[in-house]
């Protein structure tokens, strides 16, 4: 019997203890306990198994009020432990940890920003939302032509296994379709990216980029557990949902997707104008020349033809005050110009086997989900090379399933900016993408963990073992659950039967009235904040009546609020008029996206302004300052 500490010697044995429960009647229990193998100093580091530069930390708990006892000692704990490794916090939190309707998450890359984020709370980082226990239909959106771009999912590429192989077969197959390595120009090196830019421009080329890293992404989002109910693509983007839903076999996609474009580029050239006119409106300006070839929302589309042609109708629209813009596309897909090559496709189609979809998707034809007979039969897949891309169709179609969530798979916003414009204010829908703009200056896998974590608070269940498959990571000790105490007692006196309950019964119902007064704005990520200052209302005013929002917070992001190209040309305007500052339209895509930047802008311009001015020129300034 040990009186005082001492070693505990193992000489190459575990150690082991008995420990026994002695209870009255011959309750006993017994238990030998072992120790556990300590294979901390193991963990690889190096090419083998690079960990991510990014961790996802998911916390959650079963009221508000426990969810913020979870975050108060979690940050507890890890300033206690800031040699704690933050790929082992992430991994117990996310597998060690049961999922309640209260839920938060965040991207952090080391303890040190774990903390910073979670004390702070700031709403663009951490994100919070409320999901009840249900099955989420999860709606796959493929990218079209024009989204491509050098070094997309880059990081992405280097760090994430699945994704790399998925991009190393696909290259391998196209090799001798393309003649030379697509991901020498994906990811070029620092001396070619000028060179490979222009050639990702190509059609040829264009094409099969974008459906590698379209399938690639798809694939590594499908093997973390976020699997299709259901897919839409726009134009080549259909053949990506096509080959998941197993139409085509990933062999016989490639080759189709490079006859294809291959075929396309050696057409004429042509051009492509996007119009924020609804088609029926869009129709009486067309002539032979010129044709519909795709109708994105219910109020815009796009008009393809002969340059000529296009530059003709734009300066027509320009001088009714309707502001089109041309499309970065070096021919006119969709039209009467895509004739000359329908029937040599059409034959490269009949020798492939088509099959029956596993998965549905939704036709550019037709708007609707495609038949059976529709994707086995080669004329379809000529026909949609040429006619119109139905995608606003198709997205009314998808709403009509409640609570979707549509995930955009490929670089940028455009589909997720076009789908939003179709949500009505009260929508229970949530639009997500997977990967950054190219004028987005943030990490790949920050983006993409952002995205899986909103997913994740949405109430899609991660699959976490797969996520960490080809990371080594432990459990560690964290905090446990806090317990909320609660007084149950019953009173002597009943207050159901007091008057007194009436008030309280009166400021229920105004917290019902309030909670539906805030249905017309979107369902985001970040908490509604509302302006702090004049300034900021007069700006959130603008927003929402541009946007055709009624609530508008400061914090709220432009396109996250459906906002596109055309409705900030139409804000920089409102912006001017309101305000003697100059907004140039690139400051407001890139780094002006939130009421709060916007005001932050104008303040420090009309501060520098004044500085400059005489007391005389300074009252004038701030009369023409409007409010």
């Amino acid at each position: 019997m040990n009186t005082t500490l001492s070693e505990w010697k193992t000489h190459g044995i575990p150690r082991r203890a008995g420990v026994s429960s002695f209870g009255i009647g011959g309750t006993n229990a017994h238990v030998i306990l072992q120790e556990a193998p300590f294979v901390r100093e193991q963990r690889i580091v190096g090419a083998e198994v690079q960990e991510r530069g990014y961790q996802l930390l998911c916390i959650s708990a079963k009221t508000e009020n426990a969810l913020e006892q979870v975050t108060a000692n979690l940050v507890n704990h890890l300033k206690e432990h800031r040699e704690l490794n933050l790929a082992d916090v992430a991994y117990t939190l996310n597998v060690g940890r049961r999922t309640f309707e209260y839920r938060r998450m965040v991207v952090c890359r080391d303890v040190d920003d774990a903390l910073k984020a979670l004390i702070s709370l700031d709403p663009q980082r951490v994100f919070n939302y409320y999901q009840k226990s249900s099955k989420r239909p999860v709606i796959f959106m493929f990218s079209g032509q024009g989204a491509q771009y050098v070094n997309m999912a880059r990081e992405i590429y280097e760090v994430e296994p699945i994704f790399r192989q998925q991009v190393d077969i696909c290259a391998d197959i196209l090799k001798p379709h393309l003649g030379l390595d697509l991901r020498q120009l994906i990811y070029p090196s620092e001396q070619q990216i000028a060179t490979a830019s222009m050639q990702l421009q190509q059609t040829a080329i264009a094409q099969p980029a974008l459906f590698v890293i379209e399938y690639a992404i798809a694939k590594l989002c499908m093997q973390w557990g976020v699997r299709p109910t259901a897919m839409i693509g726009h134009s080549i983007g259909e053949y990506v949902a096509a080959t998941l839903a197993g139409v085509f076999s990933l062999e016989d996609a490639l080759a189709l997707v490079t006859a294809r474009g291959e075929m396309m580029q050696l057409l004429p050239l042509g051009s492509m104008l996007a119009v924020p006119l609804p088609e029926k409106d869009v129709q009486p300006f067309l002539d032979k020349e010129l044709s519909v070839a795709a109708i994105n929302s219910p109020s815009t589309c796009v008009v393809s033809g002969r340059t000529e042609a296009i530059e003709a109708l734009q300066t027509y629209l320009g001088s009714k005050g309707i502001d089109s813009r041309l499309l970065h596309t070096s021919h006119a897909f969709h039209s009467q110009m895509m004739e000359p090559v329908l029937a040599s496709f059409q034959e490269q189609v009949k020798k492939v086997r088509l099959k029956s979809p596993q998965i549905p998707f939704i036709s550019n034809l037709t708007g609707t989900w495609i038949r059976n007979d529709e994707a086995t039969n080669p004329n379809y897949w000529s026909q949609h090379l040429r006619s119109c891309v139905r995608f606003s169709d198709g997205i009314f179609e998808l709403l009509k399933q409640p609570q979707g969530i549509f995930l955009e798979i490929g670089p940028g916003r455009t589909l997720s900016t076009l789908t939003k414009q179709h949500l009505a204010p009260d929508t229970n829908q949530l639009v997500l993408t997977s990967l950054r703009h190219p004028q987005e200056q943030q990490s790949d896998i920050t983006f993409l963990l952002n995205t899986l974590g909103r997913l994740w608070l949405a109430g899609i269940e991660i699959d976490w073992s797969e996520f960490y498959s080809d990371e080594q990571c432990y459990r560690v000790p964290l905090p446990t659950y806090p317990f909320e105490r609660q007084r149950y007692w019953i009173e002597a006196k009943s207050l159901l039967l007091s008057d007194e309950i009436n008030p309280i019964f009166d400021s229920k119902e105004i917290e019902i009235k309030d909670l539906y007064s805030q249905y017309s704005r979107p369902i985001l990520g970040n908490s509604y904040i509302a302006a702090t200052d004049e300034l900021e209302q007069q700006i959130a005013q603008i927003w929402q009546e541009v946007l055709g929002i009624e609530q508008v917070g400061i914090y709220d992001n432009f396109f996250d609020l459906g906002g596109d190209s055309l409705i900030a040309t139409q804000l920089a305007s409102r912006l001017q008029v309101n305000f003697p500052v100059e907004l140039p339209l690139r400051d407001l895509l890139l780094q002006a996206l939130t009421v709060a930047k916007q005001a932050e802008m104008i303040e420090a311009f009309m501060i520098e302004k004044i500085a400059e001015l005489s007391e005389e020129e300074v009252e004038a300034f701030l009369n023409t300052v409007h409010g």
